[in-house]
């Protein structure tokens, strides 16, 4: 009987019935007997001096069990980790400054963590937050970027002397000599690009759960994270306690998208100390407000981009020098502009390249990775610098993509620079042009321009149409473990050090599992983000779950099926090579009635009394970890079709289209969807969402009622199509898509625009759009 082939399977996901039931643990959920609430007194000023802290009223209110400041903390007032180091380097300047619990001296940022109410209810916590009086001094607030660095400016951080948090310079080829490489070329662009990302506003706001048990000397900490196992690393070398007495559990989480994987917040930190101070449970949730300017965002960037052309509209050359907003502290290093560095050169075979960037403290909150972490600024910048190049040559935005591309024999491509994971950035394997002409094929380029935008232009309506190309890269190190066991019952438990936040992890882990050990993926019973199931781990983020994660259960299920096989061979009499492995049974092949059920195998694996042979082990179980030797590279192409409103400049979606090559697939059906929220955000991005700060510091879009979402109303039915391209570095030949829907939306959506409104000669160099600052932009374009 030949077993079930799983992997590659559109499955429904095995996750869904608990969620849609309400069955599903989120950190909200947990109630423990005598749980105490916390709130945070938050500053209302981006810049100022603290001359004083009276805690007296709020003490006095009946139900508050505590109030902390800096004060209160002692030695536990420290500085939080550097989270990603800078990079190896030649030429880099990097000025180290991370979040603190409480704010001591000053406040640097609007929602900076001034003092910690604890209360026997949340209503009476806020109430005595209220109730807590800062007297501060106002000083000079840093807003804009590129004035932060003028010697007029206010500095954040006296002791540096400015606000350079870093500078980093890297270059391939001859990216150096850009002047002389510009003047044997046909066409020279040079640009200012203006690109700002967002707030990631997941369903689920942030929230930590704590309960100290003293007696048993063990914490236990419910934590809204996407790096369970580094939380309970850090939170025990904070808290004075080993590793094996901290206990981490990441439940079901309501969208991370990547600001969840920053640590250490001041609540992550301050609501377990708290639970030890008072011995009791303590839970903070955040609110909406809260999250606003307390959770990290992934702001602006603006590019100052100069490329070089020959006359068939091929790259010579680029140089981009930008600078990057990273908020009042950075503690997550350089990721988000070494990824804007790194992604600008996309699919393309540029030979020489020049990047420079100047990263910035500025009085706003942190900048951290949300999905897509800076490859959204560099893809905007390359994608408008070929259209650009492209009308100005008069070549078809396809073809000069198509020109531009990396051909299959040069993989792997070596483009010198450093990335992400610190080793140098070399894409694995990849074939672009099936991609892009199947993308062309869906969105029906030739029709459109021969049919429809003429006739719709004859009708006086305004069509366009959008393409782009990018890559991603995904599945970077540095490892992952997974352990798995066939139980006495037959099923079989996986557990995994990652967390999950909706990415189908249930499912697609369990095929891979079903497929080695010949069951179903309901038979599969997967624990992800809990300490205390499996020790070890790095976290959710960059796309690399079901890369690194997904092929350590691979391994380690491997691993098991060796030990079936061989313990089946003994029990059943037949050689290795004459057994295979379905139903949950294993048998001997054209004899189906000689079987023996996998919980039968489990139970015997491990037996109560008897001599076993040596060097034999216990159990139907294997550990095993995975760690690619660098990020295999995801690539895609997007197109869309738009039409505008020339009245008020509402922009409709009329058709999406997306190609995607992420290796091979384990379950398309997941796939599709993590492609579907992306596109969701990228549009989000593109046309909707804008973070404003006014001239002192304070978000004026701090609400729902302010930054703007797309509904379900806004989006369009998205065609999905797929390429494979295996990946080498890995066994399963998969490569991540978590981020692919997102990245290159708003240089679609800039371009589509642009083409609906040609006649008005309209040139964009920034995102996101609004129709007012549309409105705009098409009037000075007419009126110059």
């Amino acid at each position: 009987m030949a077993a079930t082939q799983f992997f590659g399977e559109r499955i429904k996901r095995n996750e869904d019935p608990r969620l849609l039931t309400g069955q599903a643990l989120f950190t909200d959920d947990v109630h423990l007997p005598g749980m105490a609430q916390a709130a945070f007194v938050r500053s209302p000023h981006a810049h100022a001096r603290i001359v004083s802290i009276d805690t007296s009223m709020a003490l006095a209110r009946e139900g508050v069990l505590a109030v902390y400041t800096a004060a209160s903390l002692g030695d536990y007032w420290q500085q939080g980790p550097l989270l990603v180091s800078p990079p190896p380097v030649k030429d880099i300047i990097f000025n180290q400054r991370t979040q603190v619990p409480l704010a001591k001296d000053k406040v640097v940022h609007v929602g900076e963590p001034v003092a910690l109410v604890i209360a026997e209810s949340r209503y009476i916590a806020e109430d005595a937050a209220e109730e807590v009086w800062v007297d501060y001094e106002p000083l000079p607030p840093v807003v804009d970027m590129e004035q932060a660095l003028t010697a007029e400016s206010a500095v954040i951080h006296e002791e540096i002397g400015s606000n350079v948090a870093a500078r980093v310079v890297q270059v391939k080829g001859d990216g150096a000599r850009f002047d002389e490489i510009a003047k044997e070329a046909a066409l020279v662009i040079k640009r200012r690009f203006y690109y700002d990302h967002g707030v990631a506003a997941a369903m689920e706001n942030r929230g930590v759960a704590a309960d100290w048990d003293r007696r048993a000397g063990r914490m236990t900490i419910w934590d809204t994270t996407q790096a369970p196992v580094f939380v309970r690393n850090g939170l025990a070398a904070m808290l004075g306690l080993s590793e094996n007495q901290v206990r981490v559990v990441a439940p079901f989480i309501g969208g991370g998208f990547g600001p969840k994987i920053m640590m250490f917040y001041p609540e992550e930190a301050l609501v377990p100390w708290a639970s030890m101070q008072l011995n009791r449970p303590v839970k903070w949730i955040e609110d909406r407000a809260e999250n606003f300017v307390a959770t990290t965002h992934e702001r602006d960037q603006v590019h100052y981009a100069e490329a070089a052309f020959d006359a068939d509209g091929r790259f010579l050359a680029i140089r981009d020098k930008f600078i990057h907003d990273t908020g009042a502290y950075a503690p997550y290093g350089l990721t988000v502009p070494l990824n804007s560095q790194c992604t600008l050169l996309g699919p393309y075979d540029i030979r020489n390249y020049y990047s420079e960037f100047t990263a910035v403290f500025t009085n706003k909150t942190i900048v951290t990775p949300y999905r897509g972490a800076g490859r959204q600024h560099g893809v905007f910048v390359s994608e408008r610098l070929l259209d650009i190049a492209a009308k100005a040559l008069g070549i078809d935005r396809v073809e000069i993509r198509r020109r531009n591309f990396i051909p299959p024999d040069a993989f792997p491509y070596q483009n010198e620079i450093i990335y992400q994971d610190f080793m140098p950035l070399t894409y694995d394997s990849g074939n672009y042009e099936p991609i892009l002409d199947k993308a062309k094929a869906m969105i029906g380029y030739d029709q459109f321009y021969n049919e429809i935008q003429p006739k719709a232009r004859a009708e006086g309506r305004h069509l366009g149409l959008g393409i782009v190309a990018y890559v991603e890269g995904t599945g970077i190190g540095p490892y992952e473990g997974a352990r798995v066991q066939v139980t006495a019952s037959g099923r079989v438990s996986v557990a995994t050090g990652i967390g999950t936040q909706g990415q189908g992890h249930f499912t697609s882990f369990a095929q891979i599992v079903a497929d080695q050990l010949g069951v179903t993926p309901a038979d599969v019973d997967l624990v992800t983000g809990d300490t205390d199931q499996f020790h070890w781990g790095a976290g959710t983020f960059a796309s690399r779950g079901a890369v690194v994660a997904g092929n350590a259960i691979n391994e380690a299920a491997k691993d098991v099926r060796r030990k079936i096989l061989k313990l089946a061979s003994d029990m059943l009499e037949a050689a290795e090579e004459d057994l295979e492995l379905a139903d949950g049974q294993v048998y001997v092949k054209g004899v189906p009635d000689r079987a023996i059920p996998l919980g039968e195998l489990a139970l015997s694996a491990n037996p109560m009394r008897g001599a076993v042979k040596p060097g034999a082990e216990p159990g139907l179980e294997a550990t095993n970890y995975f760690g690619p030797e660098y990020g295999a590279t995801a690539a895609g192409v997007h197109a869309m079709i738009v039409e505008i409103d020339p009245e008020t400049m509402l922009v409709e979606i009329k058709k999406y289209v997306v190609v995607h090559d992420c290796g091979e697939v384990i379950n398309p059906l997941i796939l599709d969807g993590q492609i579907h929220g992306g596109v969701a955000q990228g549009i989000g991005n593109a046309f909707y969402e804008k973070i404003v700060y006014d001239d002192q510091g304070q978000l004026l879009t701090g609400s729902f009622m302010d930054y703007l979402l797309p509904t379900s109303l806004d989006m369009p039915p998205i065609e999905i199509g797929h390429e494979t391209t295996p990946s080498p570095l890995n066994p399963m030949g998969i490569k991540g898509a978590g981020e692919a829907g997102a990245i290159p939306t708003a240089p679609l959506f800039v371009q589509a625009v642009e083409d609906a409104l040609s006649e008005t000669g309209l040139e964009i160099l920034e995102a996101p759009l609004s129709p007012s600052r549309l409105w705009e932009l098409v009037n000075l374009s007419v009126g110059s």
